[in-house]
């Protein structure tokens, strides 16, 4: 559905409206065609603006996508006390909040392309990263509790929880589910406290 954000009929749009018409766009035809195939004039038409109203806003359609993305559900800190409720609470929020936006879609097209596009990664890294700093801050509760060795690698120990979730959506095509989250939580967390996955 074309939002018109620039409709005579409607008189001129506030600022934040066309802003925010050119990101729902955005992320509109992410879902349809990916990133290769997206373009500022497709967005432009898709949200009723003209090109040079993006473009005043934007200097390319990368930093574009990234603001767009950047509007998409991530990880939210949790702090229940322990470790295991707090990542339990993290994925199984994350999960549900992934297959009801366009995350579902938008997700796996920009990770098979920031494979074979360095800008576009460069690009996201930031964003993704910063996307990981809930995990990161969980995990490092759970060192000063106790909960996990002291010396824990948390980045090694962040792939370890979210790995598992990273196969069945690129490798396996199968649907995210809330009831996923306890058993790899548990599974995650027996082998950290066992191994100590310290770091090098």
């Amino acid at each position: 559905m074309t939002v018109n954000a620039e409709s005579p009929s409607a008189g001129r749009p506030r600022s934040e409206e066309a802003h925010q018409a050119i990101l729902e766009a955005t992320l509109s035809l992410l879902s349809e065609v990916g990133y290769s195939a997206l373009t500022v004039e497709g967005v432009a038409g898709r949200a009723g603006v003209g090109k040079a109203t993006i473009y005043r806003r934007w200097a390319s359609k990368l930093p574009l996508v990234v603001e767009a993305f950047g509007q998409l559900p991530g990880l939210e800190d949790q702090d229940t006390g322990s470790v295991s409720g707090d990542l339990k609470a993290m994925l199984r929020g994350y999960i549900e909040a992934f297959n009801r936006t366009p995350l579902a879609s938008v997700l796996p097209s920009l990770a098979a392309e920031r494979a074979h596009d360095p800008k576009l990664s460069e690009g996201f890294e930031p964003i993704m990263k910063g996307r990981r700093e809930p995990l990161r801050r969980a995990l490092e509760r759970a060192v000063a509790r106790g909960e996990l060795p002291a010396g824990l690698d948390l980045r090694l120990a962040a792939d370890l929880v979210v790995g598992p979730i990273a196969v069945r959506l690129f490798f396996t095509g199968a649907r995210l589910r809330p009831d996923m989250v306890d058993p790899i939580v548990d599974l995650a967390l027996a082998g950290l406290r066992e191994g100590g996955g310290r770091a090098e």
